[in-house]
């Protein structure tokens, strides 16, 4: 498939593509089989990452902001990692941009805040996943940092252990240096609105009708959504949603990796069974869906996956002026 099919229209000149094809090809393919995944990812670099690489680095010059920050939405599986992970390094290496990523899952509260609001709060705000069971002052921080980070100065960047289903110790978080020229924030509702009031009356799976059933915990979620998270939202200066096909297609993608974190860690805490973990997607339904009728026109730019997990098109609601 070439870009032509992909995107609408190509941001880039065919000179322009050609030449950033010579220069990452040979990483690109490197972080290929270094992530194991199929050789066949590397048609992506010229069908998707150029483009968008472009389009950002565009973006950037077109508002005048020395550090732009791209917020990236996906439903769980969607690949948001594997995309931030590429993204990086074509920006880095072809663009130039000094590039540093965190995602949503980062700044996750301790798990014993958690449960000390599902004691106040709703018992289910002790899972993590749902507006409400992040630090957002952490990111709001965090945000501010990197964007007025100087030459020779450094900043931790926030760790999440999901193996133990806790914050990382300190000591064990990554840092980065200054100055940061794109910020990649990624997380499965960011930049999601909140929900109307009539909306939040049903009950729409086992999860809420069991245990929420008069609505406290999906009012608080939305409450959380609409005040403190739309604050941390709107400092995105553009957003990319990867659209998953269905609910379906989150429950496969989203049990592969857990499959993956079992290898990884073992029988450990926080690894999920079949059972446990449609329960736990429970949690996130409501807005998942929220989130697919909604961003698909209002995001930036929207990538279309297929079941195989294929990009089919790109959607581009911000043209390039």
């Amino acid at each position: 498939m070439s870009v032509s099919q992909i995107w609408p229209q190509s941001p880039l000149t065919s000179e322009r593509h050609q030449a950033l094809l010579e220069k990452l090809s040979g990483p690109f393919n490197q972080l290929v089989e270094d992530l194991a995944l199929p050789a066949s990812y590397s048609d992506l670099l010229s069908e998707v990452y150029l483009p968008l690489g472009e389009w950002i680095s565009r973006q950037r010059l077109l508002q005048g902001k020395l550090c732009f920050v791209l917020g990236v939405n996906g439903g769980q599986g969607s690949g948001k990692s594997t995309l931030c992970t590429f993204l990086k390094l074509v920006m880095e290496k072809g663009f130039d941009l000094r590039t540093v990523g965190f995602s949503l899952d980062d700044i996750y509260l301790t798990r014993g805040h958690r449960h000390l609001l599902g004691k106040n709060q709703h018992p289910l705000l002790a899972t993590r996943g749902v507006p409400g069971t992040h630090d957002v002052s952490m990111g709001l921080e965090l945000l501010n940092r990197l964007r007025t980070l100087r030459a020779n100065e450094a900043t931790y960047l926030p760790s999440f252990n999901k193996g133990v289903d806790d914050r990382a110790p300190m000591e064990a978080w990554p840092t980065c240096e200054g100055p940061v020229d794109l910020v990649i924030f990624e997380g499965w509702c960011v930049g999601t609105p909140p929900q109307g009031e009539a909306s939040l009356a049903i009950p729409i799976n086992k999860l809420e009708r069991e245990e929420d059933s008069d609505g406290k915990w999906r009012r608080y979620v939305n409450d959380q959504l609409a005040g403190p998270y739309q604050e941390l939202f709107n400092r995105i200066d553009a957003l990319l949603m990867l659209k998953v096909p269905g609910l379906e297609a989150v429950k496969e993608w989203r049990g592969k990796q857990e499959q993956k974190l079992e290898k990884k860690v073992g029988q450990q805490s926080g690894v999920m069974d079949d059972q446990a973990l449609a329960r736990f997607l429970m949690h996130y339904q409501r807005l998942t869906q929220h989130s697919l009728k909604t961003l698909p026109e209002s995001a930036d730019i929207c990538f279309h996956l297929g079941a195989d997990h294929s990009f089919e098109k790109v959607q581009v609601n911000r043209m390039l002026c």
